[in-house]
């Protein structure tokens, strides 16, 4: 995001945590996209501010802080309670009198999007990046990582003093819906899911799982080349994303 044009925002989600977000005013309010990070991720990072500012050629945009990331109050529950994160947003730009909106996220804020899409609704398109299709996946050396962050009381530490994280301790009280177990319920919103072949984190079957588990109208986007989730995504790709979403999104007349 240009800094200039960003107004920082204060949001809460419905159980009260506080949100810290920006919001980029778009051409015209008929077009809001929502920002979601990956894990450990904050909007005001400069790759999501990159990534904000290319898709605010089609649009505004209102890139979030998750709980427990950046600025924002609370503990991550990485996936789980987050769906109310984007809610607030989501809510916010239609107070904003934005007409249409549409959300993007990455990585951990892919898995978010579709939970919220398919729990939540009230949106007009949904485009996941880089997402898991389920909980739990450590057969590659990067997740392995991930869950050694989550699940042992050295990762939190190291996630909080490394990448200013703050991870709820423990496991999930009652394991919450997987993305792959709900994405069918997102129709009739349009559904973009996208996936490199050269993601170390998660290979594209997770992608592959997702779009098999969704229904139409669904598109399913796997990118030769491309790594994973916000730091590997080229500003071409993120204005077909962007492209995208304005183009599901806009009004039947």
């Amino acid at each position: 995001m240009n800094d200039v044009n960003v107004q920082p925002l204060t949001l809460h989600a419905m159980d009260g945590v506080r949100i810290d977000a920006g919001h980029r005013p778009g051409p015209d309010d008929g077009l809001c996209l929502v920002l979601a990070h990956g894990f450990t991720g904050a909007w005001r990072q400069p790759t999501t501010r990159r990534i904000a500012t290319v898709l605010g050629e089609v649009g505004g945009v209102i890139a979030i802080d998750f709980r427990g990331h950046g600025r924002s109050g609370g503990r991550s529950t990485v996936g789980d309670r987050e769906i109310l994160d984007v809610d607030a947003a989501v809510r916010h730009a239609r107070h904003l009198g934005y007409r249409r909106v549409g959300l993007v996220g990455f990585s951990m804020g892919g898995a978010v999007v579709v939970r919220h899409a398919a729990l939540r609704g009230g949106v007009d398109a949904v485009a996941a990046v880089s997402a898991p299709a389920r909980w739990y996946y450590r057969d590659t050396k990067p997740m392995r990582r991930v869950h050694w962050a989550i699940e042992r009381r050295s990762g939190r530490l190291a996630a909080r003093l490394v990448k200013r994280t703050r991870i709820a301790g423990g496991s999930w009280a009652t394991v919450p819906s997987a993305p792959h177990e709900v994405v069918g319920r997102i129709a009739p919103t349009p559904l973009l899911i996208v996936h490199g072949d050269r993601d170390p984190f998660l290979p594209v079957e997770h992608a592959e799982q997702l779009y098999a588990a969704a229904r139409d109208p669904r598109e399913l986007w796997i990118e030769a080349g491309y790594g994973h989730a916000e730091s590997a995504a080229t500003p071409a790709l993120i204005r077909r994303i962007g492209q995208w979403v304005a183009s599901q999104a806009a009004p039947v007349h």
